[in-house]
This record gives structure tokens, C-alpha cells and sequence, in this order.
């Protein structure tokens, strides 16, 4: 058959459209699959992504700071980091300084911090040489940790608390009450029937009475909150500062009905 006849170019032709079908539709398959292949690695890594940035939002940490505590060479005050119910840091936010105390405060906080963390309580043991800094510290590392507790143990609750307005913290502030060195005015912060925190919004000052005061209303505010009620001890060398610190806060107590 010559090369120019007609039959002879339609087969080339039937057999060139054939072979171009049979070529296409092997390579779509191919192009799917690893179209898919993409898709699926694409997936993964995005789930991959996904999951540690969860878990990272739910362990999530907060910061509780302890009472002020006057000793006889400074402030001591303690700060706690949390997670998870769990302390994993303790430090001192304020510490006797000055003279022999910044060596007494370097020998003793570290070991203190490092104690609050292996122990997770007050339960420490004091730093020989430096007594009263240690007293100091487990005092407001107690009250803390006493804040922590009441946080965990109010955090489930958060719903039922929304839905009860009149179990919310509220502030009273008592009549003020006049001494011999000045007037002494306390206010509480009361929650469910119970003191969380007390602070003297007016207390003698000048002269002797700025030490008095600074000696006595810490531990006053300190008692306050632990006992729930003004039956609390006068501070030594303060007691007119003591016993109008007291009627302010009976008068306080009475106005918020505890």
C-alpha cells in the first residue's frame, strides 16, 4: 500500500488518537495519588501543630503573694508560682537588707525558696543565723499558700458563684476610731460570711507612731483574717494603736453582718 494512500492515513491517525486517550487517562491516577499524599502530610502536620499548643494552654500558671511580715530587721513577703495545684517557684519579694542583713537574707532565702518547692507547705525548716527572717518567711509563705487553697478550692465553683450575686466579695469600711496618737480606721474584705483580707486605711503617724504602726497593723491585719473576728491579740509597745485598731473592726464586722 503506497504511503500517500487514503486508508493508510486514517489508521495513523485512529491509532495516534488512541494512544494519546490511553496516555491520559494513565497518568490522571497518578497525579490523584499524590495529590492525596500532599493533602494527608499537610493534615498531619497541622494536627501535629495543633496538639502541643493545647496542651500548653491547659497547664497554665498563676502567681500568689503572702502577707507583708514585719520582723524585728525588716518586711518579709513571699510569692509563689503554681501549676496546676503544684508550687514550682517561691520567692522573696521583700527581705531584711541593710548592714548584716543582706548577708543574713543571701545565706537564707535561696535555701528557704528552694525548701517551699521540695516540701510544697510551710513546713520548713529555719536557717540557723537568720531566725527571724525565717520566721518571717513561713509566716507569709502561709498565708500564700492558705490563698492558693482558697483559689483551687473556689475555682470549681465559678458557675454557681455567678449565679449566687450575694455570695461575692464585698468591702466594709468600720467607723474610725479616735486614740491618744491619732485616729486608726479599718476596712475588711469579706467573702461568704469570712474575712479574706483587713487593712487600716487610717493609723497614727509622726514621730514614734510611723515605727508603732508600722510594727503593729501588719500583725493586726494578719490576726484579723485568721481568726474571723475582732477577739484578736494587742501588739506589744502598740496598744492604743492595738485597741482602736479593734473597735474599728468590730464596727466594720458589725456593718457587714459576719
Amino acid at each position: 500500500m503506497k504511503k500517500s494512500h487514503p486508508i493508510r492515513r486514517v489508521l495513523l491517525a485512529s491509532a495516534a488518537t488512541v494512544s494519546g486517550i490511553v496516555l491520559l487517562l494513565s497518568l490522571k491516577p497518578a497525579t490523584d495519588s499524590s495529590s492525596a499524599s500532599a493533602q494527608g502530610a499537610a493534615q498531619g502536620a497541622a494536627a501535629a501543630q495543633e496538639s502541643p499548643q493545647g496542651g500548653a494552654a491547659a497547664a497554665g500558671t498563676s502567681t500568689v503573694t503572702g502577707a507583708a511580715t514585719q520582723t524585728e530587721y525588716g518586711v518579709v513577703q513571699v510569692r509563689l508560682t503554681v501549676a496546676n495545684g503544684k508550687i514550682t517557684k517561691a520567692e522573696a519579694v521583700q527581705a531584711p537588707h541593710g548592714g548584716t542583713s543582706d548577708q543574713k537574707t543571701a545565706l537564707s532565702v535561696p535555701k528557704l525558696n528552694q525548701e517551699v518547692v521540695a516540701t510544697q507547705s510551710a513546713d520548713i525548716t529555719s536557717v540557723t543565723g537568720a531566725t527571724y527572717t525565717s520566721g518571717g518567711y513561713k509566716k507569709s509563705l502561709q498565708s500564700a499558700i492558705d490563698k492558693m487553697k482558697a483559689a483551687n478550692s473556689a475555682a470549681p465553683s465559678q458557675s454557681s458563684a455567678a449565679a449566687a450575686p450575694a455570695a461575692q466579695a464585698k468591702t466594709v469600711t468600720g467607723d474610725v476610731a479616735t486614740t491618744m496618737y491619732g485616729p486608726v480606721q479599718v476596712r475588711i474584705t469579706v467573702a461568704n460570711g469570712k474575712i479574706t483580707k483587713a487593712e487600716a486605711v487610717q493609723a497614727p503617724s509622726g514621730g514614734t507612731s510611723d515605727q508603732k504602726t508600722a510594727l503593729a497593723i501588719p500583725k493586726l491585719n494578719q490576726e484579723a483574717v485568721a481568726a474571723g473576728n475582732a477577739s484578736i491579740d494587742s501588739v506589744s509597745s502598740a496598744t492604743y494603736t492595738s485597741g482602736g485598731y479593734k473597735k474599728s473592726l468590730q464596727s466594720a464586722l458589725d456593718k457587714a453582718g459576719v
